[in-house]
């Protein structure tokens, strides 16, 4: 037989005794020793399948009946047993969870899988955190939920700039802020230990919903299309409020922004003029060791309208258009990011490394087939616990127009 793959010619074997694949596999080289018109890609394509079908027989023997290798991505799945361990990162998770949001059977491992993320996310009290009163509710596949964050990283925005934590709420974690370089030392003399400078930040838990409907067709959908259609639901709704909230949040039931969490006064502060000064005054009054990592963030409207055109004494512009590096651009070196939840003629430079968003729990997704009865539609109701805040304030400076300018 000439086979296309590896894995056709795993899948073809697997089920064969260990005689007849050792006895194939030295008809083939036989053939590729004595045979100059032999096919020997192919033949070598069947050998490779040989090989992993052989390893699989010898892992079953060895008592690991529910053990199947994948020869395409090297791994081997336990289709008998359930994961012991970061079961919400397991592949029999990630097929249950999807399986029963779409309303579809499960085999025995799923369902006993479900069963046991269900337990674990009873002792970490998950459920009760997120109110769970609906038929059916679990919390995202780890590989979804990153799946969910790198898009959202992707759609431009402070959310692709800042830092991301998984911490539970009302802890305070010290965040270090830049230190003093190290010191020549002269051999023998005595050296003072430096009393590390640390900001602490403490993130509260407050709830972001969305309900959204789709027709109950979805029942046949494939897992890997309704997956896909999710992370772009998610991406859309939970994390665009998430990153309006990185801007402009008041910290009243919701997350804290950079405008309302830092108090902006003379210190931090500068008056956008419509001069290339406004900008090399606001890096001279940005602290040392915030520079080296700090970015220019603004909308799309204040780009053009008020920095595009601006030169310097020489005629020089000071934006410079960077399509090389994908980016927007740079400003006397530092990055353009374009967030236009940021309000017109307001610019923020900082280091946003200093500015994050915590989701402890990830994000709960809970289905209904009742409130749409008569509708045909399934409810799907998406969860999650978040804040956002800034961390340490002085890694950040503001220019806005003068009042009454």
């Amino acid at each position: 037989m000439n086979f296309k793959t590896v894995q056709e010619a795993f899948n073809y074997y697997r089920s064969q005794s260990l005689e007849v694949i050792e006895s194939r596999a030295q008809e083939i080289s036989k053939v590729i020793d004595t045979d100059a018109n032999a096919d020997v890609q192919a033949l070598n394509i069947e050998l490779d399948g040989l090989k992993e079908a052989k390893a699989n027989i010898e892992q079953r023997s060895q008592g690991n009946q529910g053990t199947q290798f994948n020869p395409v991505t090297g791994t081997s799945f336990n289709h008998n047993q359930v994961p012991t361990e970061n079961v919400f990162e397991s592949p029999e998770y990630r097929s249950a969870f999807y399986k029963t949001m779409l309303g579809q059977s499960l085999n025995d491992v799923e369902q006993r899988t479900f069963n046991a993320a269900m337990d674990q996310q009873d002792k970490e009290n998950r459920a009760d955190k997120f109110n769970t009163t609906t038929n059916a509710a679990a919390v995202l596949p780890t590989q979804t939920l990153n799946e969910v964050i790198k898009k959202a990283r992707t759609m431009g925005g402070l959310i692709g700039h800042v830092r991301n934590f998984n911490i539970p709420t009302n802890i305070s974690v010290p965040i270090g802020t830049p230190s003093n370089k190290a010191e020549w030392h002269e051999e023998g003399k005595k050296v003072d230990s430096e009393k590390v400078s640390t900001a602490a930040v403490e993130f509260n838990g407050y709830e972001i919903i969305k309900v959204f409907s789709i027709s109950a067709a979805a029942k046949k959908m494939t897992v890997q299309a309704f997956e896909s259609y999710l992370i772009e639901e998610l991406t859309n709704c939970v994390m665009e409020t998430i990153a309006d909230a990185l801007v402009n949040g008041d910290g009243d039931k919701k997350g804290t922004g950079i405008d309302a969490g830092i108090t902006w006064d003379e210190s931090n502060s500068l008056d956008l003029t419509g001069k290339y000064t406004d900008f090399t005054g606001a890096l001279a009054k940005l602290k040392r060791g915030y520079a080296q990592g700090a970015k220019f963030a603004m909308n799309n409207a204040t780009l053009y309208n008020k920095v595009y055109s601006l030169v310097d004494d020489n005629k020089r512009p000071i934006f410079i258009a960077d399509p090389k590096n994908e980016s927007v651009g740079r400003i006397l070196g530092k990055e353009v990011v374009i967030d236009d939840n940021i309000a017109d003629d307001t610019i923020i430079l900082g280091d946003f490394n200093y500015m994050g968003y915590n989701m402890p729990q990830g994000l709960m997704l809970e289905t209904s087939r009742e409130s749409s009865f008569k509708s045909g539609l399934v409810d799907y109701r998406a969860m999650a616990i978040a804040d956002t805040k800034p961390l340490v304030d002085e890694a950040f400076i503001k220019l806005t127009p003068k009042a009454g300018a």
